[in-house]
């Protein structure tokens, strides 16, 4: 019920209020363009939008060993307790990961002492798609890298490089890992030779590959990594999200786990566009 002249009330402050936020809204617009006019003056990037390359984590997402699945536990209820809480249990190597450095060498910096500017980089993808769809244990080679170079100028000093093999579209299907009778993995990966290339000659600080690997499916060697990640430089695995990114120009931020001695762990990886 309204007493006489309310409805006019409410209705003239309504309109006060939306004045208001009307003229909030315009100076924070006006607040941002200055930043970000400022900030490009200043040589940082800026971005306009932001693209998750990040799988959605749940326990039957594939991973390298069978056994390493999520698991989870529900703790509380907010029907009983007045809260939720759930245990989560996995392998630092599950999921949308970052493998550290330690991960494969006797010595090497451990998740949580990856400096936080070696984990926001220039992004580069490199899109081998098509190669993928014919060949299902391609390896990104040298020569991807010199097409993509001829195309898209040289990939910059401190960059991570993503292979978009078009393998995060299979998750969390059977054909991610892609095993064969004999339980053999079959997906795409780089080849050494590319991560020889892209530490020697162009400074690289990370790669990151869709598929659970960075090397090969069928590897059983592991060249790759262990040329890469003893070498101080990171990878991630399971990226996503890849189609949407251009193959130059967006940043790639890695926000990996602060866990003490972590080999890795499941990370957001976001791309700023």
């Amino acid at each position: 019920m309204c007493v006489p002249g309310c409805h006019a009330a409410v209705h003239n402050q309504l309109n006060r209020r939306g004045l208001f936020k009307a003229g909030a809204a315009a100076l924070a617009a006006g607040s941002l363009a200055t930043a970000a006019s400022r900030a490009e003056a200043r040589g940082v990037r800026v971005f306009n939008r932001v693209v998750d390359l990040t799988h959605t984590l749940t326990p039957d997402f594939p991973t390298y060993i069978p056994d390493w699945a999520l698991s989870i536990e529900q703790l509380t209820t907010f029907a009983e307790n007045g809260f939720n809480t759930r245990r989560y249990s996995m392998v630092e190597h599950c999921g949308t990961h970052i493998d550290a450095p330690i991960h494969f060498a006797a010595e090497g910096a451990t998740a949580d002492e990856i400096p936080l500017a070696d984990l926001v980089l220039p992004l580069a993808v490199i899109d081998v798609r098509a190669k993928a769809a014919e060949n299902a244990d391609y390896q990104l080679s040298p020569d991807d890298l010199k097409e993509y170079e001829a195309k898209y100028g040289e990939i910059p000093e401190g960059a991570c490089i993503a292979m978009n093999s078009g393998w995060a579209a299979k998750a969390p299907g059977d054909g991610f890992a892609n095993r064969d009778d004999e339980g053999v993995m079959h997906f795409p990966g780089f080849h050494v030779e590319a991560a020889d290339m892209l530490m020697s000659e162009r400074g690289a600080l990370g790669i990151a590959s869709d598929t659970l690997s960075l090397d090969h499916g069928a590897s059983s060697t592991f060249d790759t990594h262990y040329a890469w990640l003893p070498s101080g430089r990171w990878g991630v695995e399971c990226i996503a999200g890849l189609d949407d990114c251009p193959a130059t120009g967006a940043t790639v931020v890695v926000a990996a786990p602060k866990i003490g001695a972590g080999t890795g762990g499941n990370s957001r990886v976001m791309a700023l566009i």
